[in-house]
């Protein structure tokens, strides 16, 4: 099967429930005063506007919700962005910021969602795989070589390529698996996420090579499965921005399942 699979991290691959979200709603409550820390529900609404995949910029403007529902408005209350940073990261990563090997925070605590061994059934299965993530690159790559033990993957991190939904990091990610693998320009991409804007992502792709099949899947993070109605609602939301299909893990993407998808398209 000539196809590629690309794959968002957060949510997807490991669950950020208690790590990225959780700095997150650290750093609103901290900038806020203690008066506002925003709840799993919160930060799902602001992300199913499909803007905010990049969390620092999710919990700056968490912060200025809060005081324009106090009556303050942003030109009132100027926020110092970089001490928004800095804050996040000391949560999420630890004191060290440069050094994974002494991170202490809530990255190392992140429970996996996937086993090294997937991978190499899509690579039996002759499904190229890589990574496009709104996460730095040193938080994506220390879950794909350390945690889940991948040997220089292909991926596009923060950084690297404009924020989701711009397509540009999902189009450079297909075009060096492309390269590398020797694989036709028309091969079906697949890309699997878990918010509005990784669908979004691939519907902008779709506009920018219409030459390609682009498809969506949407995959349910875990905080999103705690209530049925909850799960409906989610993946409501996901099949809205475009998932042609949306499953409970990564796994349940298995390369028949990609196969059908392909077909269904």
């Amino acid at each position: 099967m000539n196809a590629i699979a690309i794959f968002d991290i957060d949510g997807v691959l490991r669950d950020v429930g208690n790590s990225y979200r959780r700095a997150l709603a650290d750093t609103v409550e901290h900038f806020t005063g203690g008066a506002y820390r925003p709840t799993q529900e919160d930060i799902d609404t602001l992300k199913a506007e499909g803007i905010w995949n990049n969390d620092w910029e999710g919990s700056r403007e968490f912060i200025y919700r809060y005081f324009e529902s106090q009556g303050k408005g942003r030109s009132q209350n100027p926020l110092d962005f970089d001490a928004v940073i800095d804050f996040f990261q000391r949560k999420y990563r630890g004191e060290d910021l440069e050094n994974p090997d002494a991170w202490t925070g809530y990255i190392s605590q992140e429970p996996l969602l996937v086993s090294p061994a997937y991978f190499q059934q899509l690579t039996e299965a002759k499904v190229a795989w890589g990574f496009f993530s709104g996460a730095t690159p040193g938080s994506a790559r220390y879950v794909l070589e350390r945690r889940l033990r991948l040997t220089d993957p292909v991926l596009i991190a923060m950084g690297d390529a404009p924020d989701k939904p711009d397509p540009t990091g999902l189009l450079e990610v297909a075009r060096r698996l492309e390269a590398q693998l020797g694989l036709p320009e028309a091969a079906p991409v697949i890309y699997a996420g878990d918010t509005v804007a990784d669908l979004h992502t691939v519907t902008n792709a779709r506009q920018a090579r219409a030459s390609r099949p682009w498809i969506g899947v949407g995959i349910l993070p875990p905080h999103a499965q705690h209530t049925p109605d909850y799960q409906a609602a989610y993946t409501a939301k996901l099949r809205e921005a475009g998932a042609l299909t949306v499953l409970p893990n990564l796994e349940a993407l298995t390369a028949e399942c990609i196969q059908s998808l392909i077909e269904q398209f």
